[in-house]
């Protein structure tokens, strides 16, 4: 059903309350606009689908109460941009969840897998392909674009009992628990301007006091951005903000020696621009950030990576998890340089599968050697130590 008014809306969502679940996906744009912009809205459940039009006129939250229904479980692939879109255009974030992807990985699928090979895998359905990439925001749409958005909920319940099951046989459908309740937080998808200078490219080639200029430009720039409702790169992009705090400018034109800012920002803006540099230029020593890893004067901890990637490698392998999953590349990092706190690794199922193992490799408790072909661990009394299985560690 193509829905483009408010009763044909009302009307699926009363349906939809005597379903089990609620498929959910989402077609947006985002090229030049900050927030996403929701084209498409396509829900279904086990008998019915229905393509919701964003730009008719219907109110979407109208599907608040059927998002927080806790008897209907919603079904995502992959779902975070989904979900955030959502929370801007409901009010609500759909609760609980359950990601396939996610699910599909604790059972020996890739981490990333893709819907349409995830579908050809449990559903032995071959997706089309045609209009994975499209103008979701031209009207009216293509027969061909409807049944593509269609194809995007319609497997989803399919998967969703098929990977329950699976999950439930191998006694791992709890460890997803925590994951999906994290999609269903609004905090989730907080992102605090002020920390947005961790992610600049080539931020670690900058000294304290610059990386204090690039917290100031970076937290300017982002709210620049959301006011306008801009790509953050079209107000500066990484590179211009990297190099105006390393040249750490006092004056618009030693600010407009940085290649392209003169051409993208007014006078008023370069003069705010300036202000946040020398806000940062002025932050107490004791203040000064530090990015969390990969730093300039951060100790070299390849060796202990290499090996500890060895240990993941051979236990997601002998549990069929993908690897990424049972510990991924910032949580062995952060382990190796010793910090220890807030890492997921360090927690739950997977802190019993391989987080104390990790832990005792670093601490030369044990070691890593090859038996026949196969790598092994080995204690430090020669001893070795069998697989560590979750049902045997839980």
């Amino acid at each position: 059903m193509y829905c483009e008014s408010q009763e044909e809306l009302v009307g699926f969502a009363s349906r939809a309350r005597n379903s089990e679940v609620l498929a959910i996906d989402t077609e947006f744009m985002r090229e030049k606009t900050y927030y996403a912009k929701l084209c498409l809205l396509q829900l279904a459940t086990d008998d019915e689908v229905a393509l919701v039009d964003p730009f008719a006129d219907v109110d979407l939250t109208v599907l608040a109460e059927l998002f927080e229904d806790e008897h209907i479980t919603k079904l995502v692939h992959a779902g975070n941009q989904d979900l955030e879109i959502l929370l801007r255009a409901v009010g609500v974030l759909p609760n609980p969840i359950f990601d396939t992807q996610m699910a599909a990985a604790l059972i020996g699928y890739p981490q990333q897998i893709g819907y349409g090979a995830l579908v050809q895998s449990l559903c032995g359905v071959s997706l089309k392909k045609g209009d994975s990439f499209t103008d979701w925001s031209q009207r009216p749409l293509a027969a061909s674009q409807l049944e593509y958005a269609a194809d995007d909920v319609i497997y989803l319940p399919a998967m969703y009992r098929k990977l329950k099951e699976r999950l439930e046989e191998l006694d791992r459908l709890a460890w997803l628990e925590d994951d999906f309740a994290e999609l269903s937080s609004p905090e989730f998808y907080f992102d605090d301007p002020r920390e947005r200078f961790r992610r600049l490219k080539r931020a670690n080639t900058l000294s304290r006091i610059q990386l204090a200029c690039a917290r100031e430009v970076a937290e300017w720039r982002e709210n620049e951005a959301r006011r306008h409702d801009i790509p953050r790169k079209w107000v500066l992009t990484d590179e211009q903000v990297v190099e105006a705090c390393k040249r750490e400018p006092r004056s618009i034109d030693e600010l407009f020696m940085v290649r392209g800012i003169r051409e993208r920002l007014a006078i008023r803006e370069a003069r705010a621009l300036l202000a946040a540099i020398d806000r940062g230029l002025k932050t107490p020593a004791d203040k000064l950030p530090m990015l969390d890893y990969g730093g300039r004067n951060e100790p070299n901890v390849d060796v202990q990576l290499d090996l500890m990637n060895a240990l993941v490698r051979l236990r997601a392998k002998q549990n069929d998890i993908a690897p990424q999953v049972l510990a991924n590349h910032n949580d062995l990092t952060q382990l190796a340089r010793g910090h220890t706190d807030g890492l997921g690794v360090l927690s739950g199922w997977r802190r019993q599968m391989i987080g104390d193992e990790l832990l005792m490799l670093l601490q030369g408790k044990i070691s890593l050697g090859l038996c026949g072909d196969e790598l092994c661990v080995i204690n430090v009394e020669g001893k070795t130590l069998e697989n560590t299985t979750a049902e045997g560690a839980l």
